[in-house]
C-alpha cells in the first residue's frame, strides 16, 4: 500500500517501451502496471506510485466523452489506468512537479493515450484565475480523483526528498487544512451531479467525511484491508456534488489472505484492471 512502488509493487511486464533522453536509466525506473499492459517511467527516488494509485482509478466511474481531472498526479498512474480502462474518457493531470509533469506527459505518449490525457503544472491550491488560465474553469469535470498527502507532519520524519515530502506530508495552506484545499479544489472543478473519487487512511475517515458534509452527498464508501481479518488501512471515497442520497458502505476490499497471499478480488483490480463496484456511474 501507500505511495511508494519498489520491486514488490510495480507489476513486472514486457521489455520497457523506448524512453525519451530526457529520463536517463539512472534516474528512472521503468514499470509495469495492470499486468505490464501500461509501462510507467518514475524516479528511482521520491514520489513512486503504488497500489493506491490503482485502487482509485479501480474506484472511479467514468464514461466515454466525458471530461475528469487527477489532483496531485504525479507520474499519471491513476489517471492512465482509468483511461486505459474506460476509452473515450478525456482525462487532465494536474501536478506541482515539474519533473513528473514531464513524466506523466512521457507516459501518456508511450501508452498511445495522449491523444486523450495531458498533464499540467499546476498547485491545487492554486487561485481561481490560475485553473481558468489553465483551461480548467468551475464545473469542467465530470469525474475528479485524487489521492491527497495525508500524513501528519508531527508524527514523522520529514524525508529530506522535496518531492517525496510533498507527496506524503499533508501541510496546511495557510489557516487552512489540506483536506479541505483539495476537496475544495474538486468541488469547484466539478459540475452539478459530477463525482468526486478519493483514497485516504481509514483512520481518517471522519475528517473526509465531515468535510464533504458541505456540497456533497450520495457517498459510497470501500474499506481496503491489507490481510483478511485486519482491521482496514484504506478507505475508497466516491461523492457526488450536490447529492442526496444516503451513505452506503459497500463490502470491503481484502488484499490478502492469512497467509498473505494474493486475494482473487485483489488481483483483479491490480492486476488486471476490473472495475471496484464504486465504479458504477
Amino acid at each position: 500500500m501507500g505511495r511508494e512502488a519498489g520491486a514488490g509493487n510495480a507489476v513486472a511486464g514486457p521489455v520497457g517501451l523506448a524512453r525519451s533522453a530526457g529520463f536517463p536509466e539512472a534516474e528512472w525506473s521503468d514499470d509495469g502496471i495492470l499486468d505490464g499492459r501500461l509501462r510507467l517511467l518514475q524516479p528511482r527516488r521520491g514520489h513512486r506510485f503504488g497500489h493506491d494509485a490503482i485502487l482509485l482509478a479501480a474506484a472511479t466511474p467514468a464514461l466515454a466523452g466525458e471530461r475528469a481531472v487527477e489532483l496531485g498526479a504525479g507520474v499519471g498512474a491513476a489517471a492512465l489506468a482509468l483511461a486505459w480502462r474506460v476509452p473515450g474518457l478525456h482525462l487532465t493531470m494536474i501536478e506541482i512537479d515539474p519533473a513528473l509533469v514531464g513524466a506523466a506527459t512521457e507516459n501518456a505518449a508511450r501508452n498511445g493515450l495522449a491523444d486523450r490525457v495531458a498533464a499540467v503544472r499546476l498547485d491545487v491550491a492554486a487561485p481561481l484565475a490560475a485553473f481558468v488560465e489553465a483551461e480548467l474553469p468551475p464545473g469542467v469535470a465530470a469525474r475528479v480523483l485524487m489521492n491527497p498527502p495525508f500524513n501528519d507532519p508531527g508524527t514523522l520524519s520529514a524525508s529530506p526528498d522535496p518531492a517525496r515530502r510533498r507527496a506524503h506530508v499533508a501541510v496546511s495552506q495557510g489557516e487552512t487544512p489540506l483536506l479541505d484545499v483539495w476537496i475544495g479544489a474538486a468541488a469547484r472543478l466539478l459540475r452539478p451531479g459530477g463525482t468526486l473519487s478519493l483514497i485516504w487512511p481509514a483512520a481518517g475517515l471522519g475528517a473526509v467525511l465531515a468535510r464533504l458534509s458541505d456540497g456533497f452527498g450520495g457517498i459510497g464508501l470501500v474499506p481496503v484491508h491489507g490481510k483478511d481479518g485486519q482491521p482496514a488501512i484504506r478507505v475508497l471515497v466516491r461523492a457526488t456534488k450536490g447529492g442526496r442520497a444516503p451513505l452506503a458502505l459497500l463490502p470491503g476490499l481484502v488484499l490478502a489472505d492469512a497467509a498473505g497471499r494474493p486475494t482473487a478480488a485483489a488481483e483483479a483490480v491490480l492486476r488486471h484492471g476490473t472495475a471496484l463496484p464504486l465504479a458504477a456511474p
